[in-house]
């Protein structure tokens, strides 16, 4: 199962990054610079920023800062094995709890610099609000909760190649383990109970984030694609390491105005299963704390409107909005699936 995933993470992120065999041509290339510095003015276009969801897109101007927040909440109800959807009563049979319901709330502050007219570094910081509903073979009904300041990632975007209309950005980062991975809560079983894996905070390992990704534009149009993963590095203190995560997506965007532009984008994400086991944990007793059955692809559309500011002290300043759904999941269940994800962000640039 990991090798079919891993090739179909290598078709994805083909098909994410084949727009950006265009710009490969050497004529017209600039001195590196990205659509920040050149590109017609996309600085100040709506749209001269991928969707929220999409991150490391541009590298601002020399000497530039830009802070972003960012609100995400990712909601989760019923259970899936493979693209099949299945009922309480139907997980129960083999395990003495189910969870039933899954809401993910993220806060994240991120900043980000110019270093240079092709280099800029950004550092992210998100914060974890967590809760799971479940049902046990008593009928027993019981939520868990968790919540804290997650990973820490330090990230590099470098301008690969520049020309009027296209470009091409390398990703490159790291992630701390600054996130707990030793949440407890109560449960019937009693108190102070160790979490499963997706109630962790933090993945207790660095990871290194590697990316690329394309952009292009013309007067009222923009469009791009990226490529990225998580790479697990070694295990953590639980004796365990989160599945490597391998996401690709791409998108197009319309300017319908100086300040408003609407974008339509399609993400797809393979995630392996949990390498190792925590021992705290009964992986017979409820599926989230089965390492085996962390695993799966998901391909989600997103609907998207960015808008900035033209004017006085808003002018350059943003606000994003991107609502999705899925529409393909293929999970090593029993696993809870998603059911939408919401991202609002304000990005403030001086």
């Amino acid at each position: 199962m990991k090798r079919v995933r891993l090739g179909v993470a290598a078709c994805l992120m083909m098909l994410g990054v084949s727009g950006a065999a265009s710009a490969q041509d050497p004529e017209g290339m600039t001195d590196g610079m990205t659509m920040e510095m050149g590109g017609g003015g996309m600085h100040l276009r709506p749209d001269g920023r991928a969707p929220i969801g999409v991150m490391g897109d541009h590298v601002p101007m020399e000497g530039a800062w830009s802070i972003t927040y960012q609100f995400m909440r990712m909601a989760m109800d019923d259970n899936r094995s493979g693209t099949d959807t299945l009922s309480d009563a139907e997980v129960l049979t083999d395990f003495s709890i189910a969870p039933t319901r899954m809401t993910m709330d993220m806060h994240m502050a991120s900043v980000m610099y110019g270093w240079s007219k092709s280099l800029s570094f950004m550092a992210m910081v998100p914060y974890y609000d967590k809760e799971m509903d479940h049902i046990n073979r008593a009928g027993v009904r019981f939520t868990t909760k968790s919540k804290g300041v997650g990973d820490v990632a330090l990230k590099g975007v470098y301008g690969l190649y520049q020309r009027q209309d296209h470009n091409v950005l390398l990703n490159a980062g790291v992630s701390l383990p600054t996130g707990s991975i030793d949440k407890k809560d109560d449960t019937p079983a009693g108190l102070n109970q160790q979490l499963p894996y997706p109630m962790q905070i933090g993945s207790g390992t660095f990871d290194l984030l590697p990316g690329l990704t394309y952009r292009g534009h013309t007067s009222d149009f923009s469009w791009g694609g990226q490529i990225g993963a998580t790479i697990r590095l070694g295990r953590n203190d639980n004796s365990y390491a989160l599945g490597n995560r391998y996401r690709t997506t791409t998108w197009g965007a319309r300017k319908w105005a100086d300040w408003i532009s609407t974008s339509l984008r399609v993400a797809a994400e393979v995630v392996d299963n949990v390498d190792g086991a925590d021992p705290l944990l009964n992986p017979a007793s409820v599926p989230t704390a089965d390492p085996d059955r962390r695993g799966g692809t998901r391909v989600d559309i997103l609907g998207g409107v960015n808008l900035i500011g033209t004017a006085g002290v808003a002018r350059g300043q943003r606000l994003f909005i991107e609502f999705g759904i899925p529409i393909y999941q293929n999970l090593d269940g029993p696993q809870l699936e998603t059911d939408w994800l919401l991202t609002v962000g304000l990005q403030f640039r001086f």
